[in-house]
């Protein structure tokens, strides 16, 4: 299986570039959202980070299938949800019936990490010593080369499909958006180590 991955930041408040069409010449309004400022009672996040992996393959026989699998995070983008990630992708793929990961993505300090190519490198080693589970083979895009990723289209498009032109979505909202938009399933958030935080 094939498979590209990204992070990407779902804002509740920036809207994406559109253009559109308006019936009888009057411009549609588009309001500007703000969101309160968090205190110890609320979370009021202005937006909510997400790992995505386009996967990609050919059953025997038939064509070539696409599903976009995405995985909300509560924090950012680390190294040890990284490896949380990788995880979760590669028990999917052994739902597929596939034996190996093909991962491109881009050179995002998490990614390179010491800590992912440990992890990466473990997992692999104990793959091919038990023979279970889905062996990984990364390889890493050219520096500042983002058009070479085909998931960063399905971002931008994503994002123009989910927008609220006129209120402010919570995040529960902005996510069941995300994944009627990609046709996902909602997954359980990853978490941040506290360490890290």
């Amino acid at each position: 299986m094939l498979g590209f991955e990204d992070e990407v930041w779902w804002s509740r408040v920036t809207q994406p570039d559109l253009a559109s069409w308006a019936a009888d010449g009057v411009p549609p309004r588009v309001v500007e959202q703000t969101v309160a400022k968090k205190t110890k009672r609320t979370t009021a996040v202005k937006a909510l980070g997400c790992y995505g992996l386009l996967a990609r393959w050919h059953p025997v026989g038939g064509p070539r299938q696409e599903a976009m699998w995405l995985r909300f995070v509560d924090g950012r983008p680390v190294s040890a949800v990284t490896t949380q990630f990788l995880a979760w992708c590669c028990a999917q793929v052994a739902a597929q019936g596939r034996r190996v990961l093909a991962l491109i993505w881009d050179n995002a300090s998490w990614h390179l990490s010491a800590e992912v190519r440990t992890w990466v490198r473990t997992h692999n080693r104990t793959v091919t010593a038990t023979s279970r589970g889905v062996r990984l083979l990364v390889g890493a895009l050219p520096t500042k080369s983002p058009w070479l990723n085909p998931i960063e289209p399905k971002w931008v498009h994503g994002k123009r499909r989910i927008v609220e032109p006129d209120g402010l979505l919570s995040a529960a909202e902005l996510e069941d958006r995300v994944c009627a938009a990609f046709d996902c399933a909602h997954a359980p958030h990853l978490v941040m180590p506290e360490d890290v935080a």
